[in-house]
C-alpha cells in the first residue's frame, strides 16, 4: 500500500510540474505577442473629438513603425479652425495640417501606448502623451506637461469601415 501511495504521489507531482511548465510557456508566449496584438487594435482610423467643444476635429490614422505608434492627420473636418500650422515652429511652420504626423514615438504597452509626444496644431505646442484603449472602438488620449495629472484628455472613436 505504501509503495502504491508513493507511486501515486510521484505521478501527481510530475503532473503538477508538467502543468507549471506548460503554464510558464503559455505566459511567455502571450507576453511576447501581446504588444503586437494591442498595437494592431490601436492602429487604424480614429475620429478626434475636441475636449472643449465636443466637435469632431479630424480623422487620425494611428500606425506602427519601428515598434512604436504614430498618428497622422488624414482629414480635417469643417469644425477645425486651423488648416495650416501657423503657430508651429521649425519645419512645421505654415505647413498643412492634413498629412502631418502629430503623434509620435509612443512605446507600445498592453493597453495602448505611452511616453509619446503629440503636437497641438492650434497652439503649435508639443505635449507628452499616452493612449489607452477603453474598448475596441474607443481610445483615451491624455496630453500633459511633466506629469499626467496636469493635462487634458480627449476620447477618440474608431472610424467604422
Amino acid at each position: 500500500m505504501k509503495r502504491l501511495t508513493t507511486k501515486l504521489h510521484r505521478i501527481f507531482q510530475n503532473a503538477w510540474y508538467s502543468f507549471l511548465l506548460f503554464f510558464t510557456y503559455c505566459m511567455l508566449f502571450l507576453l511576447t505577442f501581446i504588444p503586437g496584438i494591442v498595437s494592431s487594435q490601436a492602429t487604424g482610423l480614429w475620429r478626434a473629438i475636441g475636449d472643449i467643444d465636443g466637435d469632431e476635429k479630424a480623422i487620425i490614422e494611428i500606425f506602427e513603425k519601428d515598434n512604436k505608434l504614430f498618428g497622422k492627420v488624414i482629414k480635417l473636418t469643417p469644425a477645425s479652425k486651423h488648416t495650416v500650422c501657423d503657430q508651429c515652429s521649425g519645419d512645421l511652420k505654415d505647413k498643412p495640417i492634413t498629412g502631418m504626423i502629430i503623434m509620435q514615438d509612443l512605446v507600445i504597452t498592453s493597453t495602448g501606448g505611452e511616453k509619446g509626444r503629440i503636437l497641438d496644431p492650434g497652439s503649435g505646442r508639443m505635449y507628452n502623451c499616452f493612449i489607452e484603449l477603453l474598448s475596441p472602438d474607443k481610445l483615451k488620449l491624455r496630453a500633459y506637461f511633466g506629469i499626467p495629472s496636469i493635462g487634458r484628455t480627449q476620447y477618440w472613436y474608431r472610424v467604422s469601415s
